[in-house]
């Protein structure tokens, strides 16, 4: 269960906007978290607190293929991401790091900035507590839940390598 606050952004979030330009070379997260969202927000990381979770609307995400975007969100303590939509490559280069994103247009709709969440990631389930709001958003497919709870891509295909060796 991840519990946190909302930070909520627009659609069409691209991967410059994740990630300022500037950032790019930048490779350990905590650092890159530092960066995350200046573009639109330059205090966003100032407010952010261990846990939190970022709401969006349709197309989270687009742009780049940046896979240091997900590493920026993730780097700056954020928990989460729903959307109502996410391009497909930031998708999946999140569940590449473990991190959790979510497709519920109806919870990102619903969704206002500072509004407390509780998302189960496992059932797809999402509690807005501020609003006594409920919303399910589809469920992952078993390996990907296994992948994301091995800590991402890497892990997970080392454990499975391992495995395969005993």
């Amino acid at each position: 269960m991840i519990e946190g606050r909302v930070h909520r952004f627009g659609d069409n979030i691209d991967t410059d906007a994740i990630v300022p330009v500037h950032a790019a070379n930048l490779v350990d997260p905590t650092t890159l978290g530092r960066h995350c969202m200046a573009n639109i927000d330059p205090h966003f990381t100032d407010r952010v607190r261990p846990g939190d979770i970022l709401v969006a609307g349709r197309n989270f995400g687009c742009g780049s293929s940046r896979e240091i975007a997900p590493w920026a969100i993730k780097g700056a303590g954020i928990a989460c991401v729903i959307a109502a939509t996410f391009a497909r490559i930031f998708f999946r280069n999140a569940i590449n790091i473990a991190l959790p994103v979510m497709v519920c247009p109806e919870a990102a709709a619903a969704t206002k900035d500072g509004d407390m969440l509780a998302v189960d990631i496992v059932a797809g389930t999402i509690h807005n507590a501020t609003r006594n709001a409920a919303f399910n958003a589809a469920v992952y497919p078993e390996f990907i839940r296994e992948l994301i709870a091995c800590g991402g891509l890497v892990a997970y295909t080392r454990t499975r390598l391992e495995s395969a060796e005993k």
